[in-house]
């Protein structure tokens, strides 16, 4: 069955009820009715354009509501919606274009398209040109939902890992539907809940997990263009539930007025896309009286674990397997390790996506016989099936809950004049989780400066590095492998001071 199937039900059902609403001065909230209308409007537009079911939609725009009513029509209408950092550059833009070889690209500004790629492209906003809306304004609604099987795909998100290049997992309606309903109700989501909801909707956490969790019940949602601290103070006091990365959080506690009885409404915090700090969950509850709930997921599988609504919620792991999801605790051949022991997360379930977009040989790679996903993170499990993630298998950065793939800024790097190599490790940050560092073997010194000039507009703001070392060599094993976990053990205090 289509997703969107379920949320039309529940739309209706909604009516009058506010589903994204704004505290812009002179923008009005969007109601579940009006967001059934405004996406077969956007369903019609899609239609006429061309778009198929099956085909895929790139979309790079900024968050607002005529994004969410965009990846609602495409639902409807059976594309495949992929989204994409807003930050990326146009020759990154290429990348995903030559991929995805998407039906429709819609952008926020013809100054992301690169001008070599022949594609369609509607722009969503009025700076960027705005012909989308005028498509949309013209556009018979389109009254049909496309019948799709719960095994085709709904959504394309692109994920980075250590080696190769960029990889497009294969969300079906089935996994992101599932995963919604086991959220909701791990979660207990309420009918008088209401969601502040300040991350980017290009990403699973934003997306799929913040918003779904809120559609499938017709609740509120509290819809911020960006994460500011003044508004999620000031409105903390009307909403119920907030999601976030850990860098929300140092960010709040940094503010006196961030106390209990500014989260006097609140009955639920969660925190994912990154490790959230112990000294953070500690110093949030002192100041609170509330506990994190921490969770556990990523591209490939939308969510695996959580700490429970109910009962302990222990800082530092992420929780139990989450209804319906199997998680265990491996070695290199897939065997299980002793309880306590550390070993590779692998996870099986209805949440697990379908694999990567043509790449048969590396989804091949990436699951067991049985069925188990290789998720690459390293963790342990205690007797009662609390798991505890303790690091990467993988070289992958996180700042700020986005990932950062090494290899990508490491070959920019190595363009800089007098560069002989170049190592990209994360390193502690306490804002942003894990910063990046570049570490240089360069035959003359090379200043942050001259990084930051080289990569602009060439690389996403936050791939860049936040400071620079440079080194006679780099420290190698006996196979000639650059040794980056002695690096980030070198370099680990570097970025502690950083703000």
């Amino acid at each position: 069955m289509n997703l969107y199937e379920h949320f039309e039900a529940v739309f209706r059902a909604a009516g009058p009820v506010p589903a994204l609403m704004s505290v812009s001065e002179g923008e009005a909230d969007v109601r579940y009715a009006d967001l059934l209308v405004a996406v077969d409007k956007a369903a019609g537009a899609l239609a006429v354009a061309g778009v198929a079911a099956g085909d895929r939609v790139l979309v790079q725009v900024d968050k607002m509501p005529a994004a969410v009513v965009l990846y609602l029509a495409c639902l409807k209408t059976g594309a495949i919606y992929t989204p994409i950092n807003t930050a990326y550059t146009a020759p990154e833009v290429a990348y995903f274009l030559d991929d995805a070889e998407p039906g429709l690209f819609v952008a926020g500004s013809i100054d992301r398209v690169p001008a070599d790629r022949a594609v369609r492209v509607e722009t969503l906003t009025p700076s960027g040109g705005g012909s989308w809306p005028r498509r949309v304004a013209d556009a018979q609604p389109l009254a049909e939902t496309a019948a799709r099987a719960d095994d085709d795909i709904a959504a394309l998100v692109y994920t980075s890992g250590t080696t190769g290049r960029s990889k497009g997992a294969m969300l079906t309606h089935a996994n992101l539907r599932t995963n919604a309903e086991t959220l909701c109700a791990y979660w207990g989501w309420r009918d008088d809940d209401v969601l502040l909801h300040a991350l980017p909707i290009f990403h699973v956490h934003g997306l799929f997990v913040a918003l779904h969790c809120a559609f499938l019940k017709g609740t509120p949602v509290l819809f911020l263009p960006t994460f500011d601290v003044d508004t999620i103070i000031r409105e903390l006091g009307r909403c119920t539930v907030l999601m976030g990365v850990p860098t929300f959080y140092t960010r709040l506690l940094a503010r006196a007025d961030f106390d209990a009885e500014a989260c006097r409404n609140m009955r639920l915090f969660i925190s994912g896309s990154a490790p959230l700090n112990e000294q953070t969950f500690g110093t949030f509850e002192t100041r609170t009286g509330m506990r994190i709930l921490e969770r556990y997921g990523m591209s490939e599988t939308l969510m695996n674990t959580s700490n429970p609504l109910d009962g302990e919620r222990v800082a530092g792991t992420v929780g139990f397997s989450l209804p319906g999801i199997e998680t265990r605790i491996a070695d290199d051949a897939g065997m299980p390790v002793p309880t306590g022991k550390v070993g590779g997360i692998e996870v099986r379930g209805p949440n697990v996506f379908k694999g990567y977009w043509r790449m048969p040989d590396k989804t091949a790679e990436e699951f067991r016989d049985d069925g188990y996903f290789i998720t690459g993170d390293l963790g342990t499990m205690d007797d009662a099936g609390r798991v505890a993630i303790v690091g990467r298998s993988k070289d992958l950065v996180i700042s700020g809950g986005y990932n950062v793939y090494p290899k990508e800024v490491e070959a920019l790097l190595d363009d800089i004049p007098g560069v002989v190599e170049s190592a990209v490790i994360g390193v502690p940050h306490p804002d942003f989780g894990e910063g990046v560092v570049a570490v240089l073997v360069s035959a003359e010194a090379v200043t942050l400066a001259q990084v930051d000039r080289h990569l602009a507009g060439r690389l996403a703001r936050y791939k860049q590095p936040k400071q620079v070392v440079c080194v006679d060599e780099l420290p190698r094993n006996a196979m000639g492998k650059v040794q980056k976990a002695t690096l980030r053990e070198t370099y680990r205090a570097l970025l502690s001071d950083s703000g």
